[in-house]
């Protein structure tokens, strides 16, 4: 059974609506899975509050959509695949980094280390390998930057799970090999 729908405007409460209005005018549109976030104005606001705390911190807008990539490709979310697509090229990534990303196969070492790890945690439940954490470390990132990645890998999988139990479409360009993840 699908849950959680996008949120009519009108049927929002007053600090739902003051939310949505913000995203729209920032972004030009309210994406369905902040619509069906918006069933509650206390997880959608802290939920946008904390990623934006988060972006810009240890991690680059690249780094943070690689991490959103490898978290949403572990969790098969079809959505946040075609939206973190959708801002991965904005911030620079090609189609076939995009996948290559999803797939633990880029050629960055850095980037490589970051969506491995990424996927590990997802894959392991919280358990990752010793050699991926060894990986990320040896190709510069520090302790922040990994209590950081949980964080991210965690917000991620919020809106994974959001998807999941709701029944709204995809409102981004579909990214690539999700048509096995779609159940819309």
């Amino acid at each position: 059974m699908k849950t959680l729908q996008p949120l009519p405007f009108e049927e929002a409460n007053l600090a739902s609506q003051a939310i949505f209005t913000n995203i729209k005018s920032k972004i030009g549109m309210l994406p369905n899975l902040y619509a069906a976030m918006g069933v509650s104005d206390k997880l959608l606001g802290g939920f946008l509050n904390f990623t934006e705390t988060l972006k810009g911190w240890e991690f680059s807008a690249k780094e943070y959509e690689a991490i959103a990539l490898a978290t949403s490709q572990a969790n098969g979310c079809a959505y946040c695949l075609s939206a973190h697509t959708a801002l991965g090229k904005m911030n620079g990534f090609t189609e076939d980094q995009t996948l290559a990303l999803r797939t633990n196969t880029i050629t960055n070492e850095r980037l490589n280390a970051l969506v491995s790890l990424a996927s590990d945690f997802v894959n392991t439940k919280g358990h990752p390998s010793t050699s991926n954490i060894n990986t990320f470390f040896d190709t510069g990132f520090n302790k922040p930057a990994f209590a950081e990645l949980i964080a991210i890998i965690s917000l991620i999988t919020i809106t994974n799970t959001i998807f999941h139990n709701g029944g709204f479409q995809i409102d981004f360009p579909k990214a690539q090999n999700i048509e096995q993840l779609q159940e819309v």
